[in-house]
């Protein structure tokens, strides 16, 4: 079986409950589309982005706690996300890992929590351009994917998603034989470490806009985007979106 085709969007922290007007063309587009459409907004928005999308958008978190419940103040526990409609999240992204040290292990556990809670958890990597200079690109993914894939990730809850830190809200994209490179790596781990690995959804992000997505999109073993920016305004998101049809 193919990998499922996603286009997902990262508003990261931005948006309010005004933004939400750019929800209804957005799903639209993704009636017509040939992939899933998810928008993972920030937590707070996350139901009233179900309530007005319903079944025509997916809509996910964008971190979750490791526990179910507890003393953890300000934290987010993937159930809690699944009870008011998500059925994604992100987790383990460059800016988690760099601005709140998050480590592989982290990353893994958290993965687990989101499978436990009935989420597919998106399992972000990716290079530092000292990394990507120092030749050690496709040894630090591969670090990255072999520690933070828990134990019991299959292709039906599980998306990894390849973002080069350097290329994350910068403008600069890697050329296709870099981006083919490693997701050809991606897709050869995967398929070493699970049985369904050639399943995968594998995405990529960084500076993913309307005028690139075609050509990355052609790229074998990219099945889909994780789009920052440009996912925010429904006149960026939908080409891009219409892209992968």
């Amino acid at each position: 079986m193919a990998p499922r085709k996603l286009v997902a969007g990262n508003w990261k922290m931005n948006g309010d409950l005004a933004a939400l007007d750019q929800v209804d063309e957005i799903a639209k587009a993704a009636q017509d589309a040939g992939c899933d459409v998810l928008i993972c907004p920030p937590a707070l928005l996350v139901h009233a982005m179900k309530a007005r999308a319903g079944d025509m958008l997916l809509v996910g978190g964008q971190d979750c706690h490791t526990k179910a419940s507890g003393a953890h103040t300000g934290d987010i526990a993937a159930r809690q996300l699944c009870d008011v409609g998500a059925t994604h999240v992100i987790v383990g992204h460059s800016e988690r890992r760099a601005d709140h040290s998050e480590t592989s292990e982290d990353v893994a556990a958290k993965a687990a929590a989101a499978h436990e809670a009935g989420l597919t958890a998106i399992i972000c990597l990716g290079e530092t351009e000292d990394q990507r200079d120092a030749g050690s690109t496709l040894e630090v993914i591969a670090a990255q994917l072999a520690a933070s894939v828990p134990s019991g990730a299959t292709a039906g809850n599980t998306v990894v998603a390849y973002e080069p830190v350097w290329a994350i809200g910068t403008g600069r994209v890697p050329d296709t034989a870099q981006i083919a490179e490693v997701h050809d790596k991606l897709r050869q781990d995967l398929c070493a470490q699970l049985p369904d690995g050639a399943e995968v959804t594998l995405l990529y992000g960084g500076s993913v806009k309307a005028g690139n997505a075609a050509e990355i999109f052609a790229i074998p073993n990219v099945d889909g985007a994780l789009v920052g920016g440009a996912s925010l305004a429904a006149a960026d998101f939908v080409p891009i979106i219409r892209a992968m049809t």
